[in-house]
């Protein structure tokens, strides 16, 4: 049985989503798909069924919030759990960990990735 969990990783800024895909990946159990483009996450998003979507905020073409909502009203990826990645906040104002608001998870920029990997598990696991 595959256990391998997929995971999206939006982010416009390539050497963050270089990052993430690697370190997440050397670890094992998880396989990283990467998209630069917040216009084109719905379409990679539907395509590979993520079982969790890493999200930047603040991207240069759309807003990480409008990406989520698209995502969320979308039947195939409905449910499915987003973390948003934020440099609005600092890892000094989280003390390092995840804050949630509403029904969403906030990471702060740059990532810890221990904090992040839990998060991943925590959501993926819930």
């Amino acid at each position: 049985m595959n256990t391998t969990k997929r995971i999206l990783v939006v982010d416009d800024e390539p050497g963050v989503t270089r990052s993430l895909k690697l370190n997440l990946e050397a670890g094992g159990g998880y396989e990283v798909t990467i998209e630069n483009h917040a216009n084109q996450a719905l379409t990679t998003a539907r395509h590979i069924r993520p079982d969790l979507i890493l999200l930047d905020v603040m991207m240069s073409e759309t807003d990480g919030g409008e990406v989520a909502a698209r995502m969320e009203a979308d039947p195939l990826l409905r449910g499915t759990p987003i973390i948003f990645l934020t440099a609005i906040v600092s890892n000094e104002e989280t003390g390092g960990h995840e804050m949630l608001k509403g029904d969403h998870a906030f990471i702060a920029k740059p990532v810890d990735l221990g904090e992040l990997k839990r998060s991943i598990q925590d959501h993926i696991l819930s």
